[in-house]
């Protein structure tokens, strides 16, 4: 196969397309609007103090593992992990806190503590999960979301009743305490949507928790993408930042090439790994395949209200990845998915990697990320994220039982406009559509035109869904349907 190919946008995906579609044997030009690669996943660095823009989590390390070995390479050869432990930490009320370890029996031990018998209700659980994840990673999300009988197999079969029950359903008939039962329903919400919401096939996330743990790769998520940039380049693609791309150029029902910078260039074949709708925008209404009503019928994963702070003192109380979870989760959840409004009491989630990780911040002193799930499309001013971030730090002092607020030595904010700005964002989204039955697999926007000769599409907007690793396993997906189509 020797096919010039153009991928639009710089992500995990499109990185990850970049890799397959070069050791095909193909001629891959990436051009990415921004300064620098990473798509969602880019870096902030500001008086010393470093930020992950977007993804925090490093989980299903396996996946990582999968994509490197493709390639004959080993995740070792380009970034050093460390397991994390604790994993994470999750607050419920002022200095109380449930610490989730880095293992399962002594997590077991932990729920136990909290509610009799809910030790060996968990072991069976995560032993449910993990055959649901083997299960996920073997049979299903490499599948490229052409027909419902990519989801037929023996093992989905006798598991068919889970795709018509939730998470929340699962989760509720085993455990009454509901500290347990916001634990558990929590991995779900990498998927964007709410746990009553999620089919509890989505239990193998679960099995991503407890089971593989929680990582941290030095220097971040960041390093991730510069790992699999030097990958590309070591196979000769070639990557073109500040290079916005305006148009999609058609002829007879056929992509030949896109507008970049107000030049023209050509191509064999065109991949969008930019927002799906907005590169359909790039296309005349015509050869759209999907209209601004679908859209808009369409349920999308929350977007985030971020602050990225430095703080000139080391903090107390708090882990790497830090829960809290102090405000009821079912009145948040019903502002970002129902009435789509500003939450009064919102949860929040901190990272301080400087914990983990010198390079995030000067000695002595503290990184932190803080993130505010919020509805997309919603209204985004400077003093609403100011009422925002004072809210959350006189929750985070009295939770914690500490003072911060005359430690802060700057505070960076990120949210609905700047994910439209920076990444044509549909609503300003954060990630992508909710992984809800009604738009899972086949039922997602599909990665190849049905309009256009030689156009895909790939990222957290179509298969598998969102998530660092679905967005990998999306690269490789689409990446294969090419390579079948032109070798």
């Amino acid at each position: 196969m020797n096919n010039k190919i153009i991928i639009i946008g710089s992500g995990f995906a499109s990185l990850s397309a970049a890799c397959y579609l070069a050791k095909a044997g193909n001629e891959v030009t990436v051009f990415e609007k921004n300064e620098t690669v990473g798509g969602r996943a880019r870096r902030l660095s500001k008086e010393g103090f470093h930020f992950d823009i977007g993804p925090t989590w490093y989980w299903m390390p396996d996946v990582f593992e999968k994509f490197f070995n493709d390639f004959g390479k080993k995740v070792s050869d380009y970034y050093e992990l460390e397991k994390l432990s604790p994993a994470y930490e999750v607050y419920f009320e002022e200095n109380e806190k449930i610490t989730i370890s880095d293992n399962l029996e002594d997590i077991a031990s932990t729920f136990e503590n909290i509610e009799k018998g809910s030790a060996e209700k968990l072991r069976a659980f995560i032993k449910e999960a993990q055959e649901n994840y083997k299960i996920a990673v073997e049979k299903m999300v490499y599948k490229p979301g052409d027909s419902p009988l990519e989801l037929v197999n023996a093992e989905t079969i006798v598991r068919v009743n889970q795709f018509f029950s939730t998470i929340s359903q699962q989760v509720r008939k085993r455990f009454k305490n509901e500290k347990i039962i916001k634990i558990l329903e929590f991995p779900v919400l990498f998927l964007g949507a709410k746990p009553s919401n999620t089919p509890s096939f989505y239990s193998f996330m679960n099995f991503a928790d407890f089971g593989l743990g929680t990582w941290h790769p030095k220097k971040g998520m960041y390093a991730v993408i510069e790992a699999i940039e030097t990958l590309a380049k070591e196979l000769g693609v070639e990557i073109v930042t500040n290079a916005n791309v305006t148009k999609i150029l058609v002829e007879n029902k056929k992509a030949k090439g896109i507008c970049v910078n107000n030049e023209n260039k050509f191509a064999d074949i065109i991949l969008s790994g930019a927002d799906y709708h907005h590169s359909e925008q790039l296309l005349n209404e015509e050869d759209r395949m999907y209209s601004e009503k679908y859209w808009n019928k369409k349920i999308f994963a929350p977007s985030s209200l971020l602050f990225y702070v430095g703080f000139d003192k080391k903090l107390k109380n708090v882990s790497h990845h830090t829960l809290f979870f102090d405000t009821p989760f079912e009145a948040h959840a019903k502002e970002i998915y129902d009435t789509k409004v500003w939450p009064k009491k919102p949860l929040y989630y901190a990272s301080f990697p400087s914990i983990t990780d010198s390079f995030f911040a000067p000695e002595g002193k503290e990184a932190a990320t803080f993130l505010i799930p919020i509805a997309p499309g919603l209204k985004d001013t400077q003093e609403i994220r100011n009422e925002y971030f004072d809210k959350i730090i006189n929750r985070l002092e009295k939770t914690t039982n500490q003072s911060v607020k005359e430690n802060i030595i700057f505070v960076e904010s990120y949210c609905i406009n700047d994910f439209i700005k920076d990444y044509n964002s549909y609503k300003g989204n954060a990630y992508g559509l909710a992984n809800i039955l009604t738009q899972t697999a086949f039922l997602r926007p599909k990665i190849k035109s049905r309009k256009v000769q030689n156009l895909f599409f790939t990222g957290q907007l179509t298969v598998p869904g969102p998530g660092v690793p679905p967005s990998l396993i999306s690269g490789k997906i689409v990446s294969q349907k090419i390579i079948k189509e032109f070798s």
